[in-house]
């Protein structure tokens, strides 16, 4: 009878797995065919090679400028976050670890429009930078890093204690075992981290209209006192307008943003499935 209540308990498990998962899989291609059949036939290499002008134009200065963002959030966030992960994973105390944990669970529950409100105040105000690339590159530094920490932990701790004795064992480091032992296995889960930050960071908008602004022209190595165009403007402002052109402009933007992403998360892919492949080999 109870070999039975197992079977029926695990088999309704698995069947609501399993419906959790279609759920999922359908609403992200409902999304992903609605855009493409409303922005895609747009696209023309005027579209990508041309600078948005009043409700009509191209997106050059967006995607350039988004691509800008996330080479700055990746210069910033990428660091932080991955040694505040090593950190608490291999240095921190009993009494720190829990404090820093209970920050970034702060920290990652802090709505994105206040975290771009605190950095306009600060920043853009406070310092006088006006909206700038450099603002805005705080403020979604500041949102996904306890995303990258807690990531960069996780994987970190994923490493079998054994591997760690082995390598203690045969006479080396502390450091040398972190980086000769851990890190080749805890890539994987770091890069993985890295990607998922970056991805919330590029669909990202009420932040960056506090902090980045917005411009036409494009972005330039000026980190302040200059605005910066970014995709989710376009989209966010666009499909308000009482225009078919604007509309159609919104779409192509949004469909832009997923190539970017799904370029992203590709590229995410082949690196981890690379440092796995590599830390199979170490572990044999």
């Amino acid at each position: 009878m109870r070999a039975r209540l197992r079977v029926a308990t695990g088999a309704i498990i698995w069947g609501l797995c399993g419906l959790a998962l279609a759920v999922i899989v359908g609403v992200a291609a409902l999304i992903v065919v609605d855009v493409a059949l409303k922005g895609i036939p747009a696209w023309s290499w005027t579209l990508l090679t041309t600078t948005t002008s009043g409700i009509a134009g191209g997106l050059l200065n967006s995607w350039t400028g988004t691509l800008a963002l996330m080479l700055l959030l990746a210069i910033m966030a990428g660091p932080i976050g991955i040694l505040a992960g090593l950190y608490l994973a291999e240095f921190s105390s009993r009494r720190t670890g829990p404090t820093l944990r209970f920050a970034t669970e702060v920290l990652s529950g802090i709505p994105s429009i206040v975290v771009g409100y605190v950095i306009y105040l600060a920043f853009v105000v406070g310092l006088g930078w006006s909206f700038s690339y450099l603002a805005g590159g705080i403020a979604l530094t500041v949102m996904v890093v306890p995303y990258i920490i807690k990531s960069t932990e996780a994987a970190l701790n994923q490493v079998p204690s054994a591997l760690r004795e082995g390598g203690a064992a045969l006479g080396l480091s502390p450091r040398r075992v972190l980086w000769d032992v851990a890190r080749p296995i805890a890539t994987p889960g770091i890069v993985t981290g890295v990607v998922i930050a970056e991805a919330i960071g590029m669909g990202e908008t009420a932040p960056l209209l506090y902090t980045a602004g917005w411009s036409n022209a494009l972005p330039t190595a000026q980190l302040t006192h200059r605005p910066i165009g970014y995709l989710t403007y376009v989209v966010w402002t666009y499909i308000n307008e009482p225009y078919a052109q604007a509309h159609q402009l919104a779409y192509s933007a949004a469909g832009l943003l997923i190539v970017l992403l799904l370029v992203l998360i590709a590229v995410g892919r082949v690196i981890s499935h690379r440092a796995a492949r590599y830390s199979g080999r170490f572990q044999t």
